[in-house]
């Protein structure tokens, strides 16, 4: 693939993306939220859904879970956040009864009708490893009906790509934030990755 190119076939994607109505979550947006970072990524973030700032901006991971998250990337692996790729595996933000107040995870029915745009991602950034966060994430990609508790901090592997699932951040947060002991699982998580990857722990 040539140098050009990763970019250019991330822009076809997300034009497509855009203007998407394959399932209900369509009527509900203010825009969709496609993913952004480096397309030449070693790693890959994938989240559940967008939720009220991701939605309102069109960047994921923006709210309250992305600070936590880009703390992790830019703390916690060293590098800044535009180094790796974030994306959900829906473009647009579920929410409880379509009210667009509370956010939700996506439906089976959704994750289906808007995982090809996912998995297209994937395909062209091609990550060295790919970083679940949360159940639908996680299920998703690694074909299972196990829950995150179960799974996280253990390696699977998705089409030739070692897989980490670990707790989203959302979760974190609502279990004591800062203070939760589900921080430094996550942390353990994150060593695995650096680890895997031969990058060098900071601090």
């Amino acid at each position: 693939m040539s140098e050009a190119s990763k970019e250019e076939e991330l822009a076809i994607i997300e034009k497509e993306v855009s203007p998407c109505v394959r399932c209900k979550l369509s009527t509900t947006r203010t825009q969709t939220v496609f993913g952004e970072g480096n397309p030449y990524a070693e790693v890959m973030f994938i989240g559940e859904g967008p939720g009220k700032q991701e939605d309102l901006t069109g960047r994921p991971f923006v709210g309250k879970a992305g600070e936590l998250l880009t703390r992790i990337i830019e703390k916690g692996m060293g590098v800044p956040r535009d180094k790796v790729y974030i994306a959900n595996i829906t473009k647009c933000r579920p929410t409880v009864d379509m009210k667009f107040e509370k956010d939700r995870p996506p439906e089976d029915d959704e994750v289906i009708a808007c995982s090809p745009f996912l998995l297209r991602q994937i395909s062209v950034i091609q990550p060295k490893v790919i970083i679940t966060l949360g159940n639908p994430s996680t299920r998703f990609i690694l074909r299972t009906k196990d829950g995150i508790t179960k799974l996280r901090g253990q390696w699977g592997d998705f089409h030739g790509i070692p897989v980490m699932p670990t707790y989203h951040p959302s979760y974190v947060i609502r279990n004591g934030g800062e203070n939760s002991p589900l921080k430094r699982d996550v942390w353990e998580d994150i060593k695995k990755v650096l680890d895997r990857l031969g990058w060098k722990r900071p601090g």
